[in-house]
C-alpha cells in the first residue's frame, strides 16, 4: 500500500481524533484524499502520507543534515532504554500523541514494544515529518503547531514528550480523563562527555539545569511522579560525527572545536534523564 493510501485509511479510521486548525470543528469527511470540516475548510493528505496543519511556513533549526544524523544515532540505539520505559508505562491499546516527534525513530521504537496502539506523531519541522514517513511504523505523522493542536478534546490516553516544549493547556484539552503525560527532561550529566569536548567550564553551555522545567510540570500535575533513567551508550567511532551533529549542543561551538571533537576518539556517552509522569484528574 502506498504512503498516501495508508494515510487516508488511517485518517478515515480515526477521523474522530482530528479537528480543523482554522475553526476548531471536528473533521467530518475524508473525500478524494482530503479531510473536510463542517465549515468546508479542507486539507489534502500529501503524497508522503502526511497532513500539513500549519497556516504559515515555519523555518526549523533542525535541518536535513541534523535530522539525518539523528536518525542514524537513534537507529543505533541511543534512546532505546528511554523508549522501553515509555512502553512500560503504557497499555496495549493506548491512543498516543507524540509531541515534537522529529524524524520519528523514538515513537517507532516505543510502539515496537506495544501491541495494537493507535499513535500520532507531529512536529513543526516538515523535513522531520517527511523522514518519519519513511519508517516502517504504525504511527501517523503530521506537521502541526504545539500551541494549536489539530485534535479534538478528550482524544488521547498518553502524550509522549521527549525533550520537547510543552503546552499544558493544550495537553489537558486533548487528553481523556485519567490519561497521562510522559515527559522526559535531561539532567545535568546528559551527554556530559560531549559538553566537555565542545565547551570549557566557563561557558553557559557547559552545564544544564532542569529545575524550572520540572517545577512547571509539577505545577500542572501536582501529584506527578518522577523516575531517573541513567545509562552509558557505547557506539562505533564512525557515529561520533552523527552524535555531535544530532544535538543542538553543536550550535554554539566553533567549527574548529567541532572538528577537534570529531577526532577525539570518544566511543561512549552518558544518558542521564528524568521521566516525569503526570495524570489528568
Amino acid at each position: 500500500m502506498k504512503k498516501r493510501e495508508k494515510a487516508i485509511q488511517f485518517v478515515k479510521q480515526h477521523l474522530n481524533l482530528f479537528r480543523c486548525p482554522v475553526c476548531q470543528q471536528g473533521f467530518v469527511t475524508v473525500e478524494n484524499g482530503s479531510v473536510r470540516c463542517p465549515n468546508q475548510h479542507s486539507i489534502d493528505i500529501a503524497k508522503k502520507g502526511t497532513l500539513y496543519f500549519l497556516n504559515h511556513a515555519v523555518k526549523s533549526e533542525y535541518d536535513a543534515e541534523m535530522l539525518a544524523s539523528r536518525r542514524r544515532i537513534l537507529t543505533a540505539g541511543l534512546f532505546d532504554p528511554i523508549c522501553q520505559v515509555f512502553a512500560q508505562n503504557m497499555q496495549a491499546d493506548e491512543i498516543v500523541l507524540d509531541v515534537g516527534s522529529g524524524e520519528g525513530t523514538p515513537l517507532q521504537k516505543t510502539l515496537s514494544f506495544l501491541q495494537a496502539p493507535t499513535a500520532i506523531g507531529f512536529d513543526i519541522s516538515t523535513a522531520g515529518i517527511n523522514l518519519a514517513t519513511q519508517l516502517m511504523s504504525p504511527a501517523f505523522f503530521c506537521v502541526a503547531d504545539l500551541a494549536n493542536l489539530p485534535f479534538n478534546n478528550d482524544s488521547f490516553t498518553t502524550i509522549l514528550d521527549l525533550f520537547s516544549p510543552s503546552a499544558y493547556a493544550e495537553f489537558h484539552r486533548v487528553l481523556k480523563p485519567g490519561a497521562q503525560v510522559l515527559k522526559v527532561v535531561p539532567n545535568a550529566d546528559y551527554l556530559v562527555e560531549l559538553r566537555h569536548l565542545l565547551y570549557d567550564q566557563s561557558s553557559q553551555h557547559a552545564a544544564y539545569e532542569n529545575d524550572q522545567v520540572v517545577e512547571l510540570f509539577e505545577k500542572h500535575f501536582p501529584n506527578s511522579e518522577n523516575k531517573r533513567i541513567r545509562y552509558t551508550f557505547e557506539f562505533s567511532p564512525q557515529l561520533l560525527p552523527d552524535l555531535i551533529q544530532m544535538t543542538p549542543l553543536h550550535w554554539g561551538a566553533s567549527q574548529a572545536t567541532i572538528e577537534k571533537a570529531k577526532n577525539s576518539g570518544l566511543t561512549h556517552i552518558s544518558v542521564d534523564v528524568t521521566l516525569l509522569k503526570g495524570v489528568v484528574a
